[in-house]
């Protein structure tokens, strides 16, 4: 699996704002997701995202 910074990311659960697409700002063992509804950014562990994801796609 190929995931490259400014890849927009869907993941199986929405964040609390309704949103469940994220992009990728940074990859390695873990990654900083900023979500797309309200801007909120997180780290979370690689593992956990190739788990949950459900769809990628290349930035508009």
């Amino acid at each position: 699996m190929q995931i490259d910074v400014g890849d927009i990311v869907k993941l199986k659960k929405p964040h609390p704002c309704g949103s469940s697409e994220w992009e990728v700002l940074r990859v390695g063992i873990d990654f900083r997701l900023k979500c797309l509804g309200c801007g909120h950014q997180v780290m979370v562990p690689r593992k956990l995202v190739e788990k949950n994801l459900r769809g990628q796609r290349k930035p508009d």
